[in-house]
């Protein structure tokens, strides 16, 4: 057996453990072992664990660091060859985990695999968070094979093959540790939101790949610990996509984004103004004004990142694909800008 863990990060997640659990116990106990990292929950999450579940390993965090450092503070204590992140509202499969584990036995420059991710609700459908692989465009919008914006697509077979990608979902995550203590782990700073991005980014600069596997499939909920709508969402997320752009991008393209970034956020904005969603509009502005505020703190870490110019990165406008060329699918953006 390899020496796998899986490591779940739980905050106030008890009903996410009771349900989904057991299943994870089932289908995985002659493949891994199974660590619930507790970030300082104010439920009874770990009273519940102790009680019901004893074969599983809790790991204490002293507070809540959320899902960046509260996963960082966990790994440094478990000793394994391959970690499996995996979210507490997951129901895995019958065979989910060989199936990964093995096609990254097979290339050691493979840094981190995701498997298909199916809603739970819809299980006929992909997940919104990482689908069958996670993509982005030259301005940083981040997508997924199996769906784009709001529009996601029922599995009919048509992502069938493994693959590439630029990022793996922070969902359910398979990581060879050595790598990823490497590189630092997530970004801290981060919280949550978009540090899975960051990390696989900074490993490709470093010549490795983050891989797609279809023989492996788990049933996301989604919106476990932030609603799928929250306004502090929309602060990380446009917060952490500025950091992660500029920490990562290759000096050539840094300015040319940037600014890019600036209009069309100042865009997004004006358009959560006009649609009543005001909260969102203000975090918009907040995220904006955070990532001037650490300006020094991103560059100190720019300038530990080889930036280079990394596979899987589609060279063109996503929104502008999807809302005014119509592309709904993964399959109609034109193959030659990948």
């Amino acid at each position: 057996m390899k020496n796998v863990a899986i490591v779940i990060l739980n905050w106030n997640g008890r009903k996410f453990l009771e349900k989904f659990l057991p299943g994870v116990i089932e289908h995985s106990r002659n493949d891994a072992r199974i660590i619930v990292a507790d970030n300082a929950s104010q439920d009874d999450s770990i009273t519940f664990l102790k009680s019901h579940f004893p074969e599983v390993t809790i790991i204490e965090n002293d507070r809540n660091y959320g899902f960046a450092d509260g996963y960082n503070k966990a790994l440094e204590k478990v000793n394994a060859e391959y970690y499996i992140l995996l979210n507490s509202d997951i129901e895995v499969s019958e065979n989910w985990i060989n199936p990964i584990i093995e096609l990254m036995d097979k290339d050691p420059m493979i840094g981190a695999c995701q498997p298909k991710i199916r809603s739970y609700n819809e299980p006929e459908k992909f997940e919104y968070a990482g689908a069958a692989g996670g993509f982005i465009d030259k301005y940083g919008y981040p997508f997924c094979r199996g769906r784009l914006f709001q529009s996601i697509e029922k599995d009919k077979g048509q992502y069938e093959n493994a693959i590439e990608v630029f990022w793996a979902t922070g969902a359910c995550s398979f990581v060879r540790a050595t790598t990823f203590h490497e590189f630092g782990g997530f970004d801290g700073d981060f919280f949550a939101h978009m540090e899975e991005i960051d990390f696989c980014w900074r490993i490709k600069n470093e010549g490795y790949k983050v891989m797609y596997c279809p023989h492996s499939t788990v049933y996301h909920i989604g919106g476990g610990t932030l609603p799928k709508v929250s306004s502090r969402k929309t602060y990380l997320n446009f917060r952490n996509n500025m950091t992660l752009l500029y920490k990562n991008l290759t000096k050539d393209r840094l300015l040319k984004v940037l600014i890019a970034r600036i209009f069309l956020d100042g865009v997004a904005s004006v358009k959560f103004l006009l649609e009543g969603h005001i909260p969102d509009c203000c975090a918009v502005i907040r995220a904006h004004v955070s990532f001037y505020r650490t300006f020094s703190k991103t560059l100190a870490k720019r300038k530990k990142i080889h930036q280079r110019k990394v596979s899987n990165i589609y060279q063109g406008n996503i929104a502008l694909d999807y809302f005014l060329k119509r592309r709904k699918k993964f399959s109609e953006l034109p193959p030659k800008k990948f």
